[in-house]
């Protein structure tokens, strides 16, 4: 199983509670070998391995949006700047029928890959080497920005310029000037240190760090029923879990930032944003507009 992130951030806890699942609830008899920080490659040569036939890979805890670059429309509508309004939002869309057709759309265009379970490391924000207090200050602003159509789309309507940088490279990026800003959870800014060249982050919360873990079908196919079954409950539980430790971690990682000096500023107004992004959030929508709307009305709770 491969981890981009450390160990110790909310991935790679809930990677860990995952794995140590699997082996309680089989007995041993199935073995999670977790590789975090990187160690068996970046996100995209991990899937390479992935998507070829008896890959030694076979599970990757990934960022949710990235699938919509392997061709699956419905994830890409995670990606949609301002989707979720709130993480109670997120989790009662998790728990339904839309977030399993997500899941499932990796094998039903046949791309040889299966989703396993949901998890979120919070909301993502800016941060960057000078402040910026709105999105008048994203103007000729060098981000960092990826092959994803959203954000892409996201960063020509702050009017901001993109810069491809690979997320191994973006401290450097970050030191030497290539970018004058990028996005990330708190928690990811925090544990890769980005604060010590970039000690400016705004709360915008654009879009949620939603993660997916995914397995190929190769492997998942080699399993018995009952071994499969073990895999679903136990991304349940991983799945509960990140949603206890987000919610903790964000308040202990604040409190760390103010300690490291790092300049947090607050968006009172999120109107301005949304309004520079309406054709991003237009255009992306129409991916699937039905389960778009569908995944905007967990936003209200059921009576």
């Amino acid at each position: 199983m491969a981890e981009v992130n450390p160990a110790e951030t909310i991935a790679g806890q809930t990677d860990q509670a995952f794995k140590e699942k699997v082996e309680e609830l089989s007995g041993g008899k199935i073995k999670i070998d977790l590789h975090c920080s990187g160690i068996l490659g970046d996100v995209d040569s991990v899937m390479a391995l992935m998507l070829k036939p008896n890959s030694t890979i076979h599970i990757q805890r990934m960022s949710a949006v990235n699938m919509a670059m392997y061709g699956c429309k419905k994830s890409s509508l995670l990606s949609v700047p301002f989707t979720f309004s709130s993480k109670e939002h997120f989790w009662r869309f998790v728990n339904s029928d839309s977030a399993q057709k997500i899941l499932d759309e990796p094998l039903e265009i046949g791309l040889g890959l299966k989703g396993l379970f949901f998890g979120e490391e919070g909301f993502r924000h800016f941060f960057s080497t000078k402040k910026i207090s709105g999105v008048e200050d994203f103007k000729n602003l060098k981000v960092r920005g990826t092959n994803d159509k959203a954000m892409q789309g996201m960063l020509e309507g702050l009017g901001a310029t993109s810069v491809p940088v690979n997320y191994a490279d973006l401290l450097p990026a970050l030191q030497t000037g290539v970018i004058d800003a990028a996005e990330q959870p708190i928690a990811n800014y925090l544990a890769n240190h980005f604060y010590a060249v970039a000690p400016y982050m705004i709360f915008d919360g654009h879009t949620l760090g939603i993660m997916e873990t995914i397995i190929t079908k190769e492997c998942w196919d080699s399993l018995s029923e009952n071994q499969q079954k073990i895999l679903i409950e136990a991304g349940k539980y991983a799945s509960d879990f990140c949603r206890k430790l987000s919610k903790t971690e964000e308040k202990r990682v604040k409190y760390a930032l103010l300690k490291e000096g790092v300049t947090l500023t607050n968006v009172s107004d999120i109107t301005p944003w949304q309004e520079a992004c309406s054709q991003v959030i237009k255009e992306g929508s129409r991916q699937d507009y039905d389960l778009y709307r569908e995944i905007l009305n967990y936003a209200r709770a059921k009576k």
